[in-house]
Order: structure tokens, then sequence, then C-alpha cells
């Protein structure tokens, strides 16, 4: 792992721990096997698969501590909450990005693609002022179909998720 997101992970789990303390939550090995479950996943994830990677880390950890423990990873700003509209909700840890990112959505295999959206505070902000408003919080996400899976019929997104 490089330097820099070490520093950024071990920022993170300060902060995580300090938010605990605030809410007067324990920090349990549990908590903390879920937080680094989460921060060291790559990718978008289910709370299910947040349950595995967790399990990984730390055997003990329950599904219902890590459902339990998810909203107090988003409520701290740490870990990102992202509705695609089916089942079941993503998750995205916070690892130092930008928060101006747009999630493209590919609706044949639920892959998540988070790209840069500059633009998206200023058009926040532009459209809140017109009518008024502050911005508290914004989100792009555009809905797509693969167009190799349409063409070749095979998508190696969608096979990298069943696995």
């Amino acid at each position: 792992m490089n330097t820099l997101k070490s520093d950024i992970i071990n920022k993170s789990r300060i902060s995580f721990k300090d938010f605990l303390a605030t809410k007067s939550l324990r920090i349990t090995n549990q908590r903390m096997a879920i937080f680094d479950a989460a921060f060291n996943h790559i990718e978008h994830f289910t709370a299910e698969e947040l349950l595995d990677f967790s399990r990984k880390i730390d055997p003990s950890v329950s599904r219902a501590t890590v459902y339990r423990t998810l909203p107090i990873l988003t409520e701290s700003g740490l870990v990102k909450e992202i509705d695609i509209g089916h089942d079941n909700k993503f998750y995205l840890a916070h690892k130092g990005q930008k928060n101006e990112r747009a999630q493209i959505v590919c609706l044949d295999c639920e892959k998540i693609f988070e790209i840069d959206a500059p633009f998206l505070e200023w058009y926040g902000n532009t459209v809140s002022e017109k009518l008024g408003l502050k911005p508290e919080t914004q989100r792009l996400q555009v809905h797509a179909h693969c167009l190799k899976l349409k063409d070749l019929q095979t998508c190696e997104n969608k096979e990298d998720r069943m696995v």
C-alpha cells in the first residue's frame, strides 16, 4: 500500500474513532474490522459483501453489527451510500477523493463507475440560488446499458460481479 493511501486510511480510522466517541459508541474490534474491510475494498460493495470482507478480518463480525455500523460510517461521511434503485444499496469508502463525482450505473451488471464531475458543485449552487435555496447534498447518477454486451453478448464487468 502506498504511503499516501496509508495516510488517508489512518486519518480516516482516527476520524471514525473520534466520531464513535462523539456518539458515545464503543470502539470494538468488530466495528474496526468493518471499517478496515470497507477501506481496503476498491470497488463499490453491498452490505452482504461487506459482511464477507469483514469476516475475513474478524470471523466474529455479525450481520447485525455490519447493518448497525454502515449507517454510522455513512453519517460520519467516511462511507458513501449509493442507491441505484434496486433491492441492494451500494457503498464506497471515501478515501480522500473529491466529492464532485458522478456515478454511471450499468443496468446489465449493476457495476457502478465513479467519474470526476467538477461541474456538479457549480451546477447545484447555480440552480439552488435561482430558487433562493442553499444546496445541502447533490448527486448525478446515469443509468446505462453495456454496448459490449449488446454487440458481443459478453461483458467482463458482469462476469466480475458474479464472482
